[in-house]
């Protein structure tokens, strides 16, 4: 249980951090966190959906481009299992590829 505690921390901490992060790009990107769902939204009304999956200790993200899910390594950093990119490097392409314009998110 005591991991379970740890792991919603680490994942409340990204879910802010994103928040923040797009808040400050001062873009026409809506976000909205939902219990374990985090909701980026665009004018063309698609989404981004960010959640947090608790048995698995992974956050799963969901784009127009496809699946992805990520695991926090050693260093207590995200990366995706697939395509191995850091949760920042990954949510400015989302969002770079969703949106039409260049995204950089702060790590």
């Amino acid at each position: 249980m005591a991991e379970d505690a740890e792991f919603n921390r680490l994942v409340d901490k990204v879910f802010n951090r994103i928040e923040n992060d797009i808040d400050a790009l001062q873009a026409d990107i809506d976000v909205n966190i939902s219990g374990n769902i985090l909701y980026i939204e665009f004018l063309d009304q698609s989404e981004i959906i960010i959640s947090r999956q608790i048995s698995s200790h992974e956050i799963w993200i969901a784009a127009k481009s496809g699946g992805y899910r990520l695991s926090i390594g050693s260093a207590q950093e995200w990366r995706c299992t697939s395509s191995k990119e850091y949760l920042p490097t990954l949510l400015s392409r989302l969002i770079t590829e969703q949106s039409g314009f260049e995204v950089k998110m702060l790590n």
